[in-house]
């Protein structure tokens, strides 16, 4: 995977900087594409200010037709209707999955949340089937953590 504790301290330098969140999310999402080889696709989606809809923030991979994705649709949804991170090693067999093309065989959804409070997530797809380990899970929410901490103070 990548060195998220690296990560999430060039997270918080840029934080003391005075860089927002916007900047943050992106440097995130280019380190973990970058660092990661099995993902084909990284992005950020933010949950919009009423609750109900995810959209896409950025991103690295091929573009996406899922720029609004709402709450409890597709993975990326079930993640926030559930407030738990989705960790799937085949979506084939997902029901209400969003195929985001032929190739991607497994997807991995963390949660950018500071308590109940969700922000929005990161999101990876993979073309290998059973892709993401628990502790690829773990790397990914240290960073969606830091990440949280700058989006709840600017929404203060």
């Amino acid at each position: 995977m990548f060195d998220s504790q690296e990560l999430v301290r060039e997270i918080q330098e840029m934080r003391d900087d005075g860089h927002l969140s916007d900047a943050l999310l992106r440097r995130a999402v280019r380190e973990i594409a970058a660092s990661d080889k099995r993902s084909s696709w990284v992005g950020v989606y933010l949950l919009n200010q009423e609750g109900t809809e995810l959209w896409l923030h950025n991103y690295v991979g091929s573009p996406s037709e899922y720029v609004k994705i709402e709450v409890g649709q597709g993975i990326c949804g079930t993640a926030v209707a559930e407030k738990k991170n989705q960790n799937v090693p085949d979506v084939s067999k997902v029901d209400n999955y969003l195929a985001t093309g032929p190739e991607v065989q497994s997807e991995m959804v963390v949660l950018i949340r500071a308590g109940d409070d969700v922000f929005g997530e990161i999101a990876l797809d993979s073309e290998e089937a059973k892709a993401f380990k628990p502790d690829d899970e773990v790397e990914v929410q240290q960073v969606a953590d830091k990440l949280a901490e700058q989006l709840m103070a600017e929404r203060r």
